[in-house]
């Protein structure tokens, strides 16, 4: 009889510090990484008030999984293989508003630092934080915080303890008069094809000059392009 109770008891205590399905955290993982995508998916998995919701290793797969599943928190990486993470930043904050959006990169330059947080993020972490710091910063970007690494909070208070504007592009961005025509038409909704159409060239040689704008722009993608452009008052 003593043995029974004290199992009951012990399933009792079990039960009451169970969480319920509804209550736990449902996090999204965009990591192109093989080796620390699993990292970040064993700390989710194995955290107690957390769910795993997916994983998705590139930009349109990240995409394809937002339409399909609600999350508590999106942690993504920015350079993806086929794009930019701020894509799939814009596409989360667009799609899911409660969402929390927690930015975990390489990259800790001030530009890419607030590109991410004007697309939607509200915590940004280098990949030197390892994986209970990051389960905890996960509940804190949930609880309505803003993690930030030291390094990089460190850059964005130098620069404006010193006044300093945000940063908006390395260099003067010189666009031709033809590529600015193509930036203007890709700008409208115009396809490679109708753009080539329109001018009097080669869907190619479209392609060629959308290539020079991504990389005189720095940006991965026409959404990108269209944002920096406008951004930076060379389109209206």
């Amino acid at each position: 009889m003593t043995e029974i109770k004290k199992e009951s008891t012990m399933v009792g205590s079990h039960d009451a510090h169970r969480i319920p399905p509804a209550e736990l955290i449902r996090v999204g993982v965009v990591e192109d990484d093989e080796a620390m995508s699993k990292i970040f998916a064993d700390a989710i998995s194995t955290a107690g008030d957390m769910k795993l919701v997916f994983t998705a290793s590139s930009r349109e797969e990240a995409l394809s999984q937002l339409s399909e599943n609600t999350t508590d928190v999106l942690l993504t990486d920015l350079g993806l293989p086929d794009g930019s993470g701020l894509d799939v930043i814009s596409a989360a904050a667009a799609r899911w508003p409660d969402c929390a959006i927690l930015v975990s990169t390489v990259f800790g330059d001030e530009l890419s630092v607030f590109r991410s947080i004007e697309a939607g993020a509200q915590g940004y972490l280098l990949k030197d934080t390892d994986a209970n710091q990051l389960v905890h910063e996960i509940r804190t970007v949930h609880a309505g915080g803003s993690p930030i690494s030291p390094l990089v909070a460190r850059k964005i208070l130098g620069r404006i303890g010193k006044d300093e504007a945000v940063p908006t592009e390395p260099s003067e961005i010189n666009l031709t008069a033809r590529e600015q025509e193509v930036l203007h038409l890709i700008s409208r909704g115009f396809t490679a094809d109708e753009v080539a159409q329109l001018i009097g060239i080669s869907k190619h040689t479209v392609l060629t000059f959308v290539r020079s704008i991504y990389r005189k722009l720095e940006v991965n993608s026409k959404v990108e392009a269209v944002n920096e452009a406008r951004r930076m008052g060379l389109l209206s």
